[in-house]
């Protein structure tokens, strides 16, 4: 592959995809993103019980916890809501 065609692939696959962060959040000022992942976590459940999954809102927290949040946490969490046994309120 020449300099010109890994130009163009990369030329391409920036357009196609948008990297970036989750925004800062005065409520989480430490290091540690623990709790907010948790939170945003939360909040994402609880907006879709509220305005469903197709409300814009929500998919900005569904996005910040996917970027937060351990994959590993996020499917033990995802067991203990079908179960029952999630420590935390999801009622909006």
């Amino acid at each position: 592959m020449s300099d010109s065609e890994s130009d163009i692939d990369i030329a391409d696959l920036r357009s196609k995809y948008v990297l970036k962060t989750v925004p800062f959040d005065a409520r989480f000022p430490n290091q540690n993103q623990t709790r907010h992942c948790f939170q945003t976590y939360i909040d994402y459940h609880k907006c879709v019980k509220a305005k469903g999954e197709d409300f814009a809102p929500c998919q900005q927290f569904l996005q910040a916890y996917r970027a937060l949040c351990p994959h590993s946490w996020t499917e033990k969490w995802d067991g203990q809501r079908e179960a029952g046994t999630f420590p935390a309120s999801l009622e909006p």
